[in-house]
């Protein structure tokens, strides 16, 4: 299984804009959280056929917790709800479902209804969705770091699986954020150290497989250097470009 998915991109989206998606339809703002969960389901159906082995998204973060009560309490149940109901879907996809950040906070019930549906989509090897809950990656790294400061040969490669835990590591090549804001806010900071980023004004309930297949496009017309010069077939391909531009 992770043979497979690893050959395949990694793909991390911010989920921003659910509250102006409801607001400027006269709507609470909860009505925007819950067409968000129906844009995970058409995204998440969607990335196995676009190329993606790993989806990572950011559901609730560790300062989500500063928002009103009320709100707060609308969003723990439509996680529970979602991990209650969608078991069946994802297991019928092959995606295999698991859950990063604390799960010490959350209400009663929630971290019980999560480890079951990670144990029944276990076997999935058609996509694996991380959803990340009450997560903060500095509080990660700080984490990682007090496991390796009792090792004596420390890594990057090593960290990164520290950081990954019981998962597989692999570092992501494209995130996406919603809504037009332009930060990362304390997500996967490590493993985006090298990611591809894209931007996109969309409010996420309104994003849909059209939306990510764009987003893919954009980051396979880049070329990813990591600190290098390039490929020599990029260098190639550009040289191409250039003389039928003369040639024109």
């Amino acid at each position: 299984m992770q043979s497979n998915l690893s050959s395949k991109l990694h793909v991390a989206i911010i989920m921003d804009g659910n509250g102006r998606w409801a607001t400027r339809r006269g709507q609470p703002r909860h009505a925007g959280h819950a067409a968000g969960v129906e844009a995970i389901r058409h995204v998440v159906e969607a990335a196995p056929e676009l190329g993606i082995g790993t989806l990572t998204l950011f559901a609730f973060s560790a300062d989500n917790w500063r928002r009103p009560e009320a709100e707060v309490r609308v969003l723990m149940h439509l996680l529970h709800r979602y991990v209650e109901t969608e078991t069946a879907r994802l297991t019928g996809s092959g995606t295999r479902l698991s859950v990063i950040g604390r799960r010490d906070r959350l209400p009663d019930g929630i971290a019980a209804a999560i480890l079951r549906t990670e144990s029944e989509t276990a076997s999935g090897c058609g996509l694996h969705l991380r959803v990340a809950i009450d997560y903060s990656a500095r509080d990660a790294i700080l984490a990682a770091a007090a496991v390796a400061a009792c090792s004596d040969d420390l890594t990057r490669e090593g960290f990164s699986r520290l950081l990954a835990g019981q998962e597989e590591h692999r570092d992501v090549d494209l995130l996406i954020r919603t809504s037009g804001e332009k930060r990362l806010s304390d997500f996967l900071l490590w493993e985006c150290a090298y990611a591809e980023l894209y931007f996109t004004d969309r409010l996420w309930p309104d994003f849909g497989a059209t939306d990510l297949a764009e987003a893919l496009a954009s980051f396979h017309r880049r070329e990813r250097r990591f600190g290098g010069l390039g490929t020599p077939i990029a260098a190639a391909r550009f040289r191409i470009s250039q003389t039928s531009k003369i040639a024109r």
